[in-house]
C-alpha cells in the first residue's frame, strides 16, 4: 500500500510519521470540514510549499525581545505615515497661506498622496515577493524619511504636492512588507495577531495624533514646519532599528530579467492601477470641484477606468486557465468571507476617514473653534484605538470573528448617527464625545480580522501581494469616500435656504447630510458582514 511521509510540529520540533493515501486524503478532507472562509491553511502549505520550507519557516521564528521590536518598528512606521497625513488635516489652511497654495489645489497634497499611494502598492508587492521584503521594506523606509523632510523644507505649493507624491510612493513599499514580514516571521497564534492589531493602530492613532499635534504646533512659535522635523527624525531611527532587526529575506532563485517578467503579473498591475489611478484621479477632480464631472476629458477617464475591470477579470481567469500567476485570481472572489471583508474595508475606511476629516471641518467651521481646540476634541480616539487594537490582539482567536466584526461595526455606525442629529450648540460631552469615542470601532477590528482572512486566502509566496490588496482597498476606499462626502457636502449647502453658503449654518446643511450618508453605508457593510462572514468562526488560532 502507497504511503506519504507527513510532518507535524510540537513546538518548534518536527515529528515525522506515514500514512496510507487513503489516511491521507481522509485527513485533507477532515481539514476542509474545519476551514473558514472557504480556504484551508494545509492545503496551501501543501501545494506552495514542502516540509523541507516548512521546517525552515519554523526554525527562523523570532524570539520575543526580537518580536517586540519588530513589531514595535514596523507599526512605527505606519505611525508615521500617517500621523504626517494628520498634520496636513489638521494644518491645511496655514500651510495654504504659507506656501501660497492656489485654492484650486487645496486639497491636493492629501489627494495626490492617495494616489500614488494606491496605484503603486500592488507593484510594491508584487516586487517584494520577488525580490524579498527586507529590501523593499528598507527602500520604502529610507524613501519615507526623506520625502517627509522635504515637505518640512518646501517653498512653493506645487514642491509640497510632488514631495508628498513619492511620499506615498514610499509608504506603498512599507505598507504590504510589512504585513508580508509580519506573516513571513511570525507562526499563527497570538503574538502574529497582536503583530496585526498593532499595524492596524499605527494607521488611525498615528492620523490622530497628527491631528492633535498639528494643533499644538500651531498655537505655538513651532509652526506646522516642526511638526514634518519630528515624523522625520523618527522615521530615521525607526529605519535605522529596522535595518539590523529585520529577518534576512529567505534564499530566492537568481535574478534573472526572464523571472522577472514570467513570475510578475505585469499586465494585471498595469491594469489595475491604471483603473485605480484613472478614478482616483477624476475623483480628486470632482472633490475639489463637484462641477469638473462635466469636462470631457474626466468622463473619457471614467470610461477608461471602467473598460479596465472586465479586460483585468479576463486577464485574471486566461492567467488561471493557463496555470500563470495571476495578480488576483478571479476564484478568490468565490470565498465569501474574503468577498466580504474586502467591501466591508472599503466601506469602513471610508467612512471613518471621511467622518474625522468633516468632523475636524465642523469643529473648525461651525464651531468656529481655533485649531489646538479642536485637536484636543479627537483624544478619546486615540484612547479607545490603544485599547481596541491590543485587547483585539489578544482577543481574537477566542472570540467568533463574525459576532465581533458585526457588533463593532453596528457600535460605529451609532458614530456619523450622533452626528447627523447634533446641534452645534450642545456641549462637547452630549454628542460629539461619543461620536469620536464610538468612531474607530469598526475599523480597528476589521483591520485585524481582514489581515487574517487575507493572510489565509493568499498562497505563502504572494504574502507581499496579499498586504498590497488589503491595503490597495483601504486607500480606495478613503478617496472614493472623501470624494462623495464632498461631493454631497457642497451640493446640499448649495441648495439650502441660507443666503451665505459660507455661514456655518450653511456648512452645517451639508456636513449633516454627509454624517447621515455615512450612517447609511455603515449599516451596509453590517448587513454585508452578518451575511458574508456568518459561517467564520474563530480566526487566528495557532496550528500545531
Amino acid at each position: 500500500m502507497a504511503t506519504t511521509t507527513t510532518s507535524i510540529y510540537a513546538g518548534s520540533h518536527p515529528v515525522t510519521f506515514e500514512v496510507d493515501d487513503s489516511r491521507q486524503a481522509s485527513l485533507t478532507h477532515s481539514s476542509s470540514n474545519n476551514s473558514w472562509g472557504g480556504t484551508r491553511l494545509g492545503s496551501r502549505l501543501s501545494q506552495d510549499q514542502s516540509s523541507s520550507e516548512f521546517t525552515h519557516d519554523r526554525e527562523d521564528v523570532l524570539s520575543q525581545t526580537r518580536a517586540v521590536i519588530l513589531i514595535t518598528a514596523l507599526t512605527g512606521i505606519t505611525f508615521v505615515g500617517s500621523m504626517s497625513g494628520g498634520l496636513l488635516t489638521i494644518g491645511l489652511p496655514e500651510i495654504a497661506a504659507d506656501l501660497k497654495l492656489p485654492e484650486n489645489l487645496l486639497l491636493w497634497p492629501a489627494s495626490v498622496y492617495s494616489l500614488a499611494n494606491g496605484c503603486c502598492l500592488l507593484l510594491a508587492g508584487s516586487l517584494a515577493d520577488f525580490l524579498g521584503n527586507r529590501r523593499i521594506n528598507l527602500i520604502g523606509c529610507v524613501g519615507l524619511c526623506a520625502f517627509i523632510l522635504a515637505c518640512s523644507v518646501a517653498q512653493t505649493g506645487i514642491q509640497m504636492i510632488l514631495f508628498r507624491t513619492f511620499q506615498g510612493i514610499a509608504t506603498s513599499m512599507c505598507l504590504p512588507t510589512a504585513f508580508s514580514i509580519m506573516t513571513d516571521s511570525m507562526p499563527v497564534g497570538k503574538r502574529r495577531n497582536i503583530g496585526f492589531a498593532c499595524l492596524g493602530l499605527g494607521q488611525p492613532l498615528g492620523f490622530s495624533i497628527g491631528l492633535v499635534f498639528g494643533g499644538l504646533f500651531q498655537d505655538s512659535s513651532l509652526g506646522w514646519r516642526f511638526g514634518y522635523y519630528l515624523c522625520a527624525g523618527v522615521t530615521a531611527v525607526l529605519t535605522f532599528m529596522l535595518y539590523f532587526k529585520l529577518p534576512i529575506d529567505k534564499p530566492r532563485e537568481a535574478f534573472t530579467l526572464r523571472r522577472l517578467r514570467d513570475e510578475i503579473d505585469w499586465v494585471g498591475i498595469v491594469l489595475s492601477s491604471s483603473c485605480l489611478g484613472l478614478v482616483s484621479y477624476v475623483f480628486a477632480i470632482i472633490t475639489d470641484n463637484p462641477g469638473n464631472i462635466d469636462h470631457a476629458e474626466n468622463i473619457a477617464m471614467l470610461c477608461i477606468a471602467a473598460a479596465c475591470i472586465p479586460a483585468f477579470m479576463w486577464w485574471m481567469s486566461w492567467r488561471e486557465k493557463n496555470g500563470k500567476s495571476a495578480l488576483i485570481p478571479n476564484s478568490l472572489w468565490k470565498n465569501t468571507a474574503f468577498a466580504s471583508i474586502c467591501l466591508m474595508v472599503l466601506l469602513t475606511w471610508a467612512v471613518l476617514n471621511g467622518t474625522e476629516t468633516i468632523l475636524s471641518l465642523f469643529f473648525q467651521e461651525v464651531q468656529d473653534l481655533p485649531p489646538i481646540q479642536a485637536a484636543i476634541r479627537f483624544l478619546p480616539n486615540v484612547i479607545i484605538g490603544i485599547i481596541l487594537n491590543v485587547a483585539t490582539g489578544l482577543l481574537v482567536h477566542r472570540l467568533h470573528a463574525n459576532y465581533l466584526v458585526l457588533v463593532t461595526t453596528l457600535l460605529s455606525a451609532g458614530s456619523p448617527l450622533l452626528l447627523a442629529i447634533i446641534d452645534p450648540h450642545w456641549s462637547w460631552w452630549y454628542c460629539a464625545f461619543w461620536a469620536v469615542l464610538l468612531g474607530p470601532l469598526s475599523a480597528d477590528v476589521i483591520f485585524t480580522v481582514a489581515n487574517l482572512i487575507i493572510a489565509d486566502s493568499f498562497t505563502p509566496k504572494t504574502q507581499g501581494l496579499a498586504g498590497a490588496v488589503f491595503n490597495t482597498i483601504a486607500q480606495f476606499g478613503t478617496s472614493i469616500g472623501l470624494t462623495v462626502f464632498a461631493i454631497v457636502s457642497s451640493s446640499v449647502t448649495q441648495e439650502s435656504s441660507y443666503t451665505n453658503k459660507g455661514s456655518p449654518d450653511a456648512l452645517m446643511a451639508g456636513y449633516r447630510a454627509v454624517f447621515w450618508t455615512c450612517f447609511a453605508l455603515m449599516m451596509a457593510a453590517s448587513v454585508i458582514g452578518a451575511w458574508g462572514l456568518r459561517k467564520v468562526g474563530k480566526v487566528g488560532l495557532k496550528t500545531e
